[in-house]
C-alpha cells in the first residue's frame, strides 16, 4: 500500500484542519487504559492515510459539479429494498446510504471515519464502539442517531438476506450507549475483521420505516443519508439518482472530489446487443465492455475514429472470483467427481479462445484469481502444505503433489482424445453409451440444462453443448428473464449455471455461505455447487479465524487447491485489465486507484470544454 510520509503527512494534516472546517464533532470518549480510539480500522498493518488527511490521493477536490450521465444495465429490477430475498435491485442503489466508516480504492481491508467520527475498541477486540457525527442527517433533515444504525443491524439479523447476514455472523449484538454512540459486541477475540465489518454498517431511518415492512420488496424510493437520492423510477426499466446538494458529508475528506454528477441515470436493457447499440448512438455515456469480439471489431465507427468515443484498457487488480459453468452436485448426475472431470475435459477453451475470444483472455486456474496473493499456483508452498497436511488422508493425492492445470486441447475443435478420456471416466462413474445415448445402469439418460439469463452467453456455451450431445448427453440451454433466473438460483433449481463468483478480499465469514456443508442445504446462499466437504468446512474456519495476513492468504490458497481438484466448476477466463469506452465529455484525476477500475463514475466529472466541443 502506498503511504504518505514524513513532512508531507504533517503538512497535509495541518492543511486539512485549517482549510476543511469540520462538522460538529461527536463527543470524544475519555482516555481509557487498554482501549484504542482511532479514525480508521485496518485488519492488517496500519492505515495508509493519517488523521486529518485532505482527500484520497486519486480524487480531485477541485472537480466541478454538474451535469447528467446515462449508464446502461442488463436485465431488470423489481425492488429498491436491498434486504429482501428473491428480488433484484437496481445498480447505484448504494448511493443513497452512508456507512459508519468507508473504504477506498487503494486498500482492501481498511476503513476510515465517515458517518462515525471515531471508533474505539479494547485490546482483546471483544467490542467496538462508534461515535456518530452530530451533523449527520437523513435527506429529510432528521438527524442520524445510533438508534438508526441499530435498527439496520437488527433488521439484517432478523429479516435480511441470507448472504447479507453471513457478513455479520461474528457481530453478536448491538447496544446504543448514547444518542450518537453505538457498541457492537463481538463473538471472537483478538480479531480485527469483525470490527472492520462493523464499520461497513449503514443507518436505516427508523422513523421512515415505521409502518413499512423492511422484509418486503418495494419500488417506493427509500429515505437515505448518502450523496444521492432517488429522483425517478420507471419500474424495471430506468432509475435516476439526483445529487443531494446539501449532503451533510460533502466536505468530509473521504468525500472531497467524489460524486460530481448532478444526476446519474441507469437505463435497463434485456438484450446486450441493443444495450451496446444504445451506447454507440449516444444514449449512454459509458460502457464497460465484456465481449472480446466487440472490443476488437465492434468499435470501428466514425465516432471512435474521430475521438468522440474514447476506448481504454485499464489495469485492474480488483478482487474477483471464478467465472464459469457451475455444476450442481445436488443433482445425481454430478455427484461423482469422475463425471464432473469428464464434463470438464469436454470443454474446449482453446477453440473458444481462438474463434470467439480473439486471444484476448487468460484461462482461469483459480477460484480466487485476483488479487494474486489469494490464488493457488504451481506446487503448494510450505505454508499451504502445513495447512493441508492434517487432512492428507481425506484429500486426493494431487492436491499436495501437483499443480492444478485445467484440461487443454489443440484448439482445432477436434476432441477425439478428450472424448475417449471422458467416456472412460463416465464409465468409471457408471455411465455408458447405449444406442447413442449416455445412460446409467437403470437406463436413465444423462441430462443437463445450462441455465442463463443473458442471450449473448449462448454463443459461448453452444460449442460445449454440441460436444456433450455428440457423446449422447441430453444437453440444452435455457435462457430465462432476470426474475426467474434469481428464483431458480436462489432455490438451486438448475443443473449447470454460468456463475461470475464474487470474491471479497480479504475473505471472511461470507466464505461459509459460499462453500460449507451447512450452506449447501440453505436456499438464497452462494453455495451453488452444493459443496459438502469436511475439509472445505475446516479450511473455511481457518480463513475466518486467521492469525495473520500471511496465514489468511495461505489458507485461502489451500482452500483454492481443494476446490480446484474437487472439479465443481468448468473454469472460463479472466484478464488483468478492464475494457472501458466513453463519450469524450469527461475529466478524470491523473492518478487512478489500485482497485477502482478507472474509478468511474465516483471520481469523474463533466469537462465543460469537452462538453462544448463541436459535434457534441
Amino acid at each position: 500500500m502506498r503511504r504518505l510520509a514524513g513532512t508531507t503527512v504533517r503538512v497535509a494534516a495541518m492543511l486539512a484542519l485549517l482549510l476543511c472546517a469540520p462538522l460538529v464533532r461527536a463527543q470524544m470518549p475519555d482516555p481509557e487504559p487498554g482501549v484504542t480510539v482511532t479514525h480508521a480500522l485496518s485488519e492488517f498493518g496500519e492505515p495508509s492515510y493519517p488523521p486529518g488527511f485532505p482527500h484520497w490521493r486519486y480524487a480531485n477536490p477541485e472537480a466541478p459539479k454538474g451535469g447528467t450521465i446515462a449508464l446502461g444495465a442488463f436485465g431488470s429490477f423489481d425492488t429498491l429494498n436491498t434486504l429482501v430475498e428473491r428480488a433484484t435491485w437496481p445498480l447505484g442503489i448504494g448511493l443513497l446510504y452512508d456507512s459508519l466508516m468507508t473504504g477506498n480504492g487503494d486498500e482492501l481491508a481498511t476503513v476510515y471515519a465517515n458517518l462515525a467520527e471515531w471508533a474505539r475498541f479494547p485490546d482483546d477486540r471483544s467490542w467496538i464502539e462508534f461515535g456518530i457525527r452530530a451533523g449527520a442527517r437523513f435527506h429529510d433533515g432528521t438527524p442520524v442517531t445510533a438508534h438508526d444504525v441499530k435498527f439496520y443491524f437488527d433488521t439484517v439479523k432478523a429479516q435480511g438476506r441470507v448472504f447479507l447476514k453471513s457478513f455479520y455472523e461474528d457481530l453478536e449484538s448491538a447496544e446504543v450507549t448514547a444518542e450518537r454512540r453505538i457498541r457492537f459486541n463481538v463473538r471472537t477475540r483478538n480479531q480485527m475483521k469483525p470490527l472492520v465489518t462493523a464499520g461497513g454498517l449503514i443507518a436505516l431511518p427508523r422513523h421512515w420505516w415505521a409502518g413499512r415492512d423492511p422484509s418486503r420488496a418495494t419500488l417506493e424510493p427509500p429515505l437515505g443519508s448518502g450523496p444521492y437520492r432517488v429522483k425517478t423510477v420507471d419500474a424495471g426499466r430506468s432509475i435516476t439518482y439526483e445529487r443531494v446538494r446539501d449532503w451533510w458529508a460533502k466536505d468530509l475528506n473521504v468525500a472531497r472530489g467524489l460524486h460530481n454528477f448532478d444526476e446519474i441515470r441507469y437505463d435497463y436493457f434485456r438484450d446486450d446487443t441493443v444495450l451496446f447499440e444504445a451506447f454507440l448512438a449516444g444514449r449512454l455515456d459509458f460502457r464497460g465492455e465484456n465481449r472480446a469480439q466487440r472490443w476488437v471489431q465492434g468499435y470501428d465507427t466514425p465516432d471512435v475514429r474521430s475521438g468522440r468515443i474514447v476506448r481504454a484498457e485499464v489495469p485492474s487488480q480488483s478482487p474477483r472470483g471464478a467465472y464459469g459453468l457451475m455444476m450442481n452436485t445436488r443433482r445425481a448426475q454430478f455427484a461423482d467427481l469422475r463425471a464432473r472431470q469428464a464434463l470438464e475435459i469436454l470443454y474446449d477453451f482453446e477453440s473458444v479462445q481462438r474463434t470467439l475470444l480473439f486471444g484476448q483472455y487468460q484461462r482461469l486456474k483459480s477460484w480466487f484469481p485476483m488479487p494474486p496473493e489469494y490464488s493457488a499456483s504451481g506446487l503448494p508452498t510450505p505454508a499451504e502444505t502445513a495447512i493441508l497436511e492434517p487432512f492428507r488422508d481425506r484429500l486426493r493425492p494431487e492436491v499436495l503433489t501437483q499443480a492444478f492445470e485445467p484440461p487443454k486441447t489443440d484448439g482445432t475443435g477436434q476432441l477425439r482424445t478428450q472424448t475417449r478420456e471422458a467416456l472412460r471416466l463416465f464409465g468409471e462413474a457408471g455411465w455408458t453409451v447405449r444406442n447413442n445415448q449416455l445412460v446409467n445402469a437403470r437406463g436413465e439418460r444423462f441430462r443437463t440444462e445450462i441455465l442463463l439469463r443473458d442471450q449473448s452467453v449462448v454463443r459461448i456455451v453452444e460449442p460445449y453443448v454440441q460436444a456433450l450431445q455428440r457423446i449422447g448427453i441430453d444437453a440444452s440451454v435455457r435462457v430465462v428473464d432476470t426474475a426467474q433466473y434469481q428464483n431458480r438460483t436462489d432455490d438451486y433449481d438448475f443443473d449447470m449455471v454460468v456463475v461470475a463468483f464474487n470474491f471479497f478480499a480479504p475473505p471472511s465469514t461470507e466464505m461459509r455461505s459460499y462453500f460449507t456443508a451447512e450452506s449447501a442445504e440453505k436456499p438464497y446462499g452462494g453455495n451453488y455447487a452444493g459443496i459438502r466437504d469436511p475439509v472445505v468446512d475446516a479450511l473455511v474456519e481457518r480463513i475466518v479465524k486467521r492469525e495473520s495476513l500471511e496465514d489468511l492468504q495461505a489458507a485461502t490458497r489451500a482452500l483454492d487447491r481443494v476446490l480446484l481438484w474437487g472439479r465443481y466448476v468448468i473454469h472460463f477466463w479472466y484478464q488483468d485489465k478492464a475494457w472501458i469506452a466513453h463519450w469524450n465529455r469527461f475529466g478524470r484525476p491523473e492518478t487512478a486507484s489500485r482497485f477502482g477500475v478507472g474509478d468511474f463514475p465516483t471520481t469523474w466529472w463533466i469537462d465543460p470544454a469537452k462538453q462544448a466541443a463541436p459535434g457534441r
